[in-house]
């Protein structure tokens, strides 16, 4: 049997599209504004079937999750630094949520792996309640997603703008506060992601620290000529070895 090749799975080439569609924006922003933005919307579309393609076909791998997750990132940064030239008194907010966006997610998709899961979308039932509603509810997920790039792409777009009409105005107050929301949760992520590695961690610590117990007391017993007997989990030695510990 031929040995798959993870880089040709459909769910991956789907991703690399996007990453071609987020350079193509990229190199249009700064003359083609309405061009620009329908590449960029097209590729976070399809971050949606990518993870379909990736179910349906059984095709989900942590390559794909990394790259998913990293042109999500690369792609949001890139617009915000735009956005930076263009609203330069909110060049503080724009780093700011930069930072808050890629440290949340690269840690959170850290902890993830480490765990054992295929994706950082894959939680844990038991978790965070707002990030179990945020993962498990694709309406939720989509809305907060969405709001939060349109968010973004407007204040682009309107700044392109002679003339502005009025709900657009509206709907940018609107996505504005999904922004903050998605912002948020980010945090919570952050925090969340936080306490998981740092669980890990003590779990480790605890465990090198048994094993180092362990070969201690069955070398002091080798040395001491005296026989160690197991009594859950833990090994009981005479008077004697114990001294010489």
């Amino acid at each position: 049997m031929a040995e798959e090749n993870i880089f040709y799975f459909v769910p991956n080439l789907i991703g690399y599209a996007r990453i071609v569609l987020a350079l193509l924006s990229f190199l249009l922003m700064p003359c083609c504004p309405w061009l620009a933005v329908f590449f960029y919307l097209l590729s976070a579309l399809l971050d949606a079937f990518d993870g379909h393609a990736a179910r349906a076909l059984n095709q989900s791998t942590k390559f794909g999750a990394m790259m998913d997750m990293l042109t999500d990132r690369c792609a949001t940064m890139c617009l915000l630094v735009n956005l930076s030239l263009l609203y330069p008194s909110y060049t503080f907010l724009f780093q700011l949520s930069m930072c808050v966006d890629i440290a949340s997610h690269w840690l959170h998709l850290h902890s993830s792996t480490i765990k054992g899961s295929a994706s950082h979308k894959t939680i844990d039932l038991s978790g965070n309640p707002v990030l179990r509603i945020y993962y498990t509810s694709k309406p939720v997920l989509f809305v907060m997603c969405a709001g939060n790039e349109l968010f973004f792409c407007l204040l682009y777009l309107i700044h392109h703008m002679e003339e502005p009409a009025a709900w657009l105005y509206w709907l940018q107050g609107l996505c504005g506060i999904i922004c903050l929301l998605k912002t948020g949760i980010s945090l919570v992520h952050l925090v969340t992601a936080s306490q998981n590695m740092a669980a890990l961690d003590a779990a480790e610590r605890n465990k090198n620290t048994k094993t180092q117990n362990i070969r201690r007391y069955e070398a002091i017993s080798y040395i001491s000529g005296v026989k160690s007997t197991k009594y859950y989990g833990l090994y009981i030695l005479n008077p004697l070895t114990v001294c010489v510990l």
